[in-house]
């Protein structure tokens, strides 16, 4: 039960990396380490998963309940010898005035100790205050440690171990001095993610190397035992029902943001899952239904656009009655083209709009959805009929759309795909730009999977007769 959350005092203080470093050294020590990440996110948990070889699940207060996320963290670190805990933006950032789903709510409801990794550039003596500020500003929030991130040298660390020394009561874990190797190429939403990057292996083991020699891991061990968690016991997770369906899942350069526990719901659910590669396979395998979930395609755009017989395959699949979910980087591909930096390329031409990629976001941040009632999927999804809770990160927007349009939901919060309304319904294809959770308030892979069941039993119903 021995874990810690590591914080900032804001984003871009380079928390991911230093996380990814403690991850991989203290799993390359022989470790049992789990990691989770506050709030919506892909790409740093893809990361934190390369470097461990786990998963790593996401806890978040907008789309999951406090016993929702208390049970996903317990159920995951029962097996850890140590859980890390990777914090979102700032330590007391969040959408709530009072911070009640703050980084520092999340510390002390898991009753974790907190290590600030703070970005010393510039800094001298003002860094006594600031954790000070810190540590007053909730007195009983547990911080314990600190370490020094993109320090200037030996005499800058000299510098500031003597003053974090002097003025508080802080364990000085360690001092990361600047290092190219410790860069991560970063995009419009943030780092590169890993599937991307050929030399990911490579780069978390720079990564792993420089902290675990600037970091004193024994300290941080001994600071993530004093974590003081509420006793509880997880609930059993529910047994997979035997996989009557095959669905296949776009797993490539190209798509890769998939949340961990949605693919156990989907497979609980009754579906066996089957990668997909949408940028070298010419084929569809055999499967009852798709799901392409976000990522990046613009960057692949050539390749994806080369691959003119699997993009054939899915139009006439999808036209075909092929039940298929599309998320964001999935809806992008399925449309008629994409343009990014004055290039256009053609997608899988199946919505008949064109996808442009802007310069500043269009769609970003929590989103609620309400559903129109012209959705695919089973009815039943939502907790007592609740509004959907997702969110969403997108830098394109779809144009130049043919037709009067179908949706699924109508967006209360956030932007979907023209401000009002999210979840294109076409065929047995819903493409949205916001991304779910299948969590208490929106059990959308069991809703999926049914979907899928019932097409592939009518069918075969047909087919006998």
């Amino acid at each position: 039960m021995a874990h810690l959350l590591i914080s900032a005092a804001h984003k871009s203080s380079g928390k991911t990396t230093v996380s990814i470093g403690l991850a991989a050294a203290l799993s390359r020590r022989g470790h049992a380490i789990q990691t989770f990440k506050k709030g919506p996110d892909f790409i740093d948990p893809m990361w934190l998963s390369r470097a461990t070889g786990q998963p790593c699940f996401n806890l978040d207060y907008y789309t999951m309940n406090e016993s929702e996320i208390l049970t996903t963290f317990a159920r995951h670190d029962e097996a850890a010898e140590i859980s890390l805990i990777e914090g979102n933006k700032g330590l007391y950032d969040g959408l709530d005035l009072e911070g009640g789903n703050s980084n520092a709510a999340l510390a002390s409801l898991l009753g974790a100790p907190v290590v600030l990794v703070i970005d010393a550039r510039g800094m001298t003596r003002g860094i006594a205050p600031l954790l000070l500020g810190y540590q007053a500003f909730e007195p009983d929030l547990n911080i314990t440690g600190v370490i020094l991130n993109k320090v200037g040298g030996t005499r800058h660390e000299g510098k500031l171990r003597a003053i974090i020394e002097h003025y508080t009561d802080l364990k000085m874990l360690g001092a990361i001095h600047r290092d190219p190797r410790l860069e991560i190429p970063e995009r419009h939403l943030g780092l590169m993610p890993s599937n991307e990057a050929p030399e990911a292996d490579a780069k978390i083991d720079d990564i792993c190397d420089l902290i675990a020699t600037q970091v004193d891991l024994n300290a941080l061990i001994e600071i993530a035992k004093t974590a003081n968690p509420p006793e509880m016991s997880p609930p059993p997770l529910a047994v997979p029902a035997l996989a009557d369906v095959k669905i296949g899942i776009a797993r490539d350069s190209a798509f890769g943001f998939y949340y961990p526990d949605d693919l156990v719901a989907l497979e609980t659910a009754g579906a066996e899952l089957v990668a997909v590669d949408l940028t070298v396979d010419t084929k569809l395998p055999e499967i009852d239904g798709l799901f392409v979930g976000g990522g990046f395609p613009e960057t692949r755009m050539d390749i994806l656009e080369g691959n003119s017989t699997m993009r054939m395959a899915i139009k006439e699949a999808i036209e075909d009655g092929l039940p298929t979910y599309a998320e964001c980087g999935g809806l992008m591909y399925l449309a008629r083209s994409l343009t990014w930096r004055g290039e256009t390329r053609q997608m899988a031409d199946i919505i008949p709009g064109d996808i442009i990629m802007h310069d500043a976001p269009q769609g970003r941040g929590y989103v609620r959805l309400q559903e129109t009632g012209d959705g695919l999927w089973p009815s039943g999804g939502c907790a007592n009929g609740d509004d959907i809770p997702a969110h969403e990160f997108h830098y394109s927007s779809l144009e130049n759309l043919d037709g009067i349009p179908t949706y699924a939901y109508k967006v209360l919060r956030g932007h979907g795909i023209d401000g009002r309304h999210d979840g294109l319904v076409m065929h047995n294809l819903l493409a949205c730009y916001a991304h779910f959770r299948d969590v208490q308030a929106n059990h959308w892979a069991r809703r999926f999977v049914e979907f899928v069941r019932q097409h592939k039993n009518t069918t075969h119903t047909v087919e006998s007769r």
